[in-house]
């Protein structure tokens, strides 16, 4: 079925020689459909997401797949509501999800199906389940018993690498939320001498369409104001608050600005200890409510540590 007020994600390696001109007529589009989202468009390709009424999305998934270059992009449809997004941003970028790992040419041709990506995670018991995203994403959710990267972003895991050389003779099944990290990642990891590499294609978005909750546990982490979504049936939570371990899948932001790293805080423990708003690292440096630096919404003064 689909929800009647849709976000779609969808990304593409294609070639496009002139990305801002492409940026201003997706802008144009998205204004015109009354689109919320964000849109990043490079040389590379484009990657977006986007909420909006279903037929709006409609209107939009059609306008692109007119483009020749994005006629088979793959459009993944979930649930949101006028909320999820506050606005629209297009932007032009050097690349569409940023590595920072120089000239990289994406993997496709070692790309698994959901049911094979499976597969071979149950019979081959030399396969290592790798997730590729961002640490705080692997807390709010993760396949059992995966591998997870400790980086707050994913430029950091060019660096990354080298803690993961005890893998290199292993089969390797790296995913991350939609496909569109794993494509530049598998390239990376291949080229650093890593043997046996696979990738789940549609990432975690597909595998749970077909195959729900099994082998995951927890939500998975999204971009956008939902902050997570959750297949419902078998939910296994292991979301843990920071501060308190309590079971939680809420995010907040640090509030100590120069941080504003993402992290899970539960409504209890926020009501319990204002201080608890900032993360544990600024906590171990001696910062608490009183002290942190952090700007109040517009129209009200600064604040800053006295």
């Amino acid at each position: 079925m689909v929800p009647d007020f849709p976000v779609i994600l969808f990304y593409k390696y294609a070639s496009v020689a002139d990305p801002k001109e492409f940026a201003a007529a997706q802008r144009a589009l998205c204004e015109a459909l009354d689109l919320k989202g964000r849109i990043l468009i490079a040389e590379e390709g484009i990657n977006g997401t986007l909420a909006g009424s279903a037929a709006a999305i409609d209107s939009y998934i059609l306008a692109l797949k007119k483009d020749a270059r994005f006629a088979d992009i793959d459009i993944k449809v979930s649930a949101g509501d006028a909320t999820t997004f506050p606005r629209l941003v297009v932007k032009v970028r050097p690349e569409i999800v940023t590595l920072q790992g120089g000239r990289i040419q994406p993997d496709q041709d070692n790309q698994l199906c959901p049911a094979d990506w499976k597969r071979m995670m149950e019979e081959n018991p030399d396969t290592v389940v790798l997730d590729v995203r961002n640490r705080f994403e692997s807390t709010a959710g993760k396949f059992e018993n995966a591998v997870t990267c400790d980086i707050a972003h994913f430029r950091e895991l060019p660096d990354y690498v080298s803690r993961l050389e005890h893998l290199k003779e292993k089969t390797v099944l790296m995913y991350c939320t939609g496909g569109i990290r794993c494509e530049k990642a598998s390239a990376l990891f291949r080229a650093r001498g890593f043997k046996s590499v696979f990738q789940l294609h549609g990432g975690i978005v597909r595998y749970q369409e077909q195959f729900g909750n099994e082998y995951w546990q927890g939500e998975c982490f999204v971009f956008d104001q939902r902050m997570t979504v959750k297949v419902e049936k078998d939910l296994v939570p292991i979301g843990r608050c920071a501060h308190t371990n309590r079971l939680t899948s809420r995010f907040v932001n640090c509030l100590h600005d120069p941080c504003h790293e993402l992290f899970l805080l539960s409504e209890e423990a926020e009501r319990e200890n204002k201080d608890f708003l900032v993360c544990p690292e600024c906590r171990r440096s001696g910062l608490d409510y009183a002290t942190a630096v952090y700007v109040r919404p517009a129209g009200a003064a600064a604040r800053s540590a006295t």
